[in-house]
């Protein structure tokens, strides 16, 4: 077997994890690393990229989706709602993990130099959620049925540092960062009836900046920069640059979208290795070797927290955590959310697990049948909506005689005699009796994602771990 430099990184970095982080493991890891003299600054250089991995990612994330002359499909320029109209098919290829649940209603937009205003319609009782995430990822605000109401509301988004008065009836939600991302969704059967119902909702939003308010509004025109690379992904993007694009970046973006309080101890670290927000990146303060290995080093870092994070939970072949949209200090999990799942909701909204493998540790394939089995009154608690997502390998749908990519309640699922519900989990139909209970599988290897939308937070809950997820057998 040969080891790589990347298997001696990880090597290094699990022992480091693993130990309490003293003298002699950073020594240890150094030697790993054929590093001898500056090991603290290149530690501390993995610090700053892994501090900054949100901000970074986000800001490449704003230049693609908004990198279109017109609203289109997923994507719409800066400052304009982009309505997705259906749910995607097995074709669709933009983004992993897409769902057939919500309806997204979406959009950029830059508060710094005046607030912009949201107008939210009566959503009619309907199950609906808008978080809106700020420049580092953290979901500052939540507006939907959970927290406001479905009534019609009005929201002036403010950037830091302004001050000023709003018109009667709209209330002030103030963004920690220029840079807003609101990630809304809006629960729909996927029926051409419900799509209706979803689709006039939509074009009832309104999203103008102050100045415009009451009055009428046509966005600018907006003109596409074609040096933005718009097929690759943009996790990809952000992991191939170089330490010193990425550093500059950084400190570029760290203007309009200052980090917190909380956040002083880190920057005056980083601050000896030539990073300050505002400020030229001042490479000569790290080696031209270090510069070289950061990235890769901070990713392996990075991508070990699904191993070595106690936050990160395995449960019956799930795994999944209840510690997303809200993150303090703890940097890495921040980091780790938004190389697997940026635009995570908090907890209290939704809550995704996903399982790679059977109850007995192997890997899932269509070869095979599989059920999970929920006893009586053990379906997954959620006060807005639960549902069991199939993708294949590559964490796309699966396509299917059913067209169904998706199993949950709307499915009016049939239950045993004793009162507990079977899931199917195959690949060919279980029988016409047993199809509402039927989850379609391709014929290779295939993921489980689980969706708990507004969970219960009161027992049975999976935020506090009094209701488990049943785990998926072979049958």
């Amino acid at each position: 077997m040969s080891i790589t430099r990347r298997d001696v990184t990880l090597g290094g970095l699990s022992l480091l994890a693993a130990t309490s982080g003293t003298t002699v493991s950073r020594a240890e890891l150094g030697s790993f690393l054929g590093i001898g003299e500056g090991l603290e600054d290149f530690w501390l250089a993995t610090d700053a990229y892994i501090f900054g991995y949100p901000l970074v990612t986000m800001e490449m994330t704003r230049r693609v989706f908004t990198n279109v002359a017109k609203p289109e499909a997923t994507r719409g320029p800066m400052g304009q709602i982009v309505k997705v109209r259906s749910y995607p098919n097995a074709s669709y290829r933009d983004v992993t993990a897409p769902n057939a649940d919500t309806l997204y209603t979406t959009g950029f937009f830059d508060v710094g130099k005046e607030p912009w205003v949201l107008s939210i319609p009566d959503m009619k009782g309907r199950y609906a959620l808008l978080p809106m995430l700020d420049g580092w990822t953290t979901v500052f605000q939540v507006p939907g049925k959970r927290t406001t109401g479905t009534a019609a509301q009005t929201y002036a988004i403010t950037g830091p540092g302004w001050k000023g008065s709003l018109p009667a009836g709209v209330k002030e939600y103030k963004s920690p960062t220029s840079l807003v991302w609101l990630l809304g969704r809006i629960y729909c059967t996927g029926t051409p009836e419900d799509y209706a119902e979803v689709h006039k909702l939509q074009d009832e939003f309104k999203l103008v900046p102050l100045s415009s308010y009451g009055k009428p509004y046509t966005p600018p025109e907006h003109t596409v920069d074609p040096s933005i690379d718009m097929k690759t992904a943009v996790r990809e993007q952000v992991n191939r640059m170089d330490a010193v694009a990425y550093f500059r970046l950084l400190c570029r973006l760290m203007v309009d979208n200052p980090p917190a309080t909380a956040d002083a101890p880190q920057l005056a670290k980083f601050a000896r290795i030539g990073i300050v927000p505002g400020q030229e990146f001042d490479e000569s303060k790290l080696k031209a070797d270090f510069l070289k290995r950061v990235p890769e080093a901070a990713v392996d870092r990075i991508m070990l927290q699904f191993k070595v994070n106690k936050d990160m939970k395995d449960e019956s072949g799930w795994g999944f955590t209840t510690k997303t949209g809200i993150y303090g200090t703890d940097y890495l999990m921040r980091a780790l959310v938004t190389a697997i799942g940026l635009g995570a909701n908090r907890p209290q909204d939704a809550v995704y697990p996903t399982s790679l493998k059977d109850a007995d540790g192997r890997k899932y394939n269509g070869a095979n049948k599989y059920v999970i089995r929920f006893a009586k009154g053990e379906l997954p608690p959620a006060l807005g909506f639960w549902s069991l997502t199939m993708y294949d390998a590559d964490y796309f749908f699966v396509n299917n005689p059913l067209n169904r990519y998706s199993i949950s309640a709307r499915q009016n699922l049939k239950s045993n005699p004793d009162g507990s519900t079977d899931l199917y989990i195959q690949k060919d139909s279980p029988g016409k009796d047993r199809e509402s209970n039927w989850l379609p599988a391709p014929a290779g290897d295939f993921i489980l994602m689980m969706r708990l939308y507004w969970p219960s937070e009161k027992n049975p809950s999976i935020i506090n771990g009094s209701w488990k997820i049943p785990p998926v057998k072979k049958v």
